[in-house]
């Protein structure tokens, strides 16, 4: 039987890691999507203040299998 795959784009942010942002945005995926199977950082950001960086975001893809 073939699997069909879906993909979603999320947006996450944490005042720790990129790490840490992509931990967020598969937990926030998961209260809703079921199945997740991988995650694809697209893009990274980090929030500058003072020389300091003070957030880091990431755009990421997020594939789940959908039941049929």
């Amino acid at each position: 039987m073939e699997k069909l795959v879906k993909i979603i784009e999320v947006i996450a942010a944490s005042d720790k890691s990129f790490s840490d942002a992509t931990r967020k945005a598969v937990e926030e995926a998961s209260k809703t999507v079921k199945n997740i199977k991988s995650v694809y950082v697209k893009e990274m950001k980090a929030k500058v203040e003072n020389n300091q960086v003070v957030s880091f975001a990431v755009i990421a893809k997020i594939s789940f299998e959908i039941d049929r």
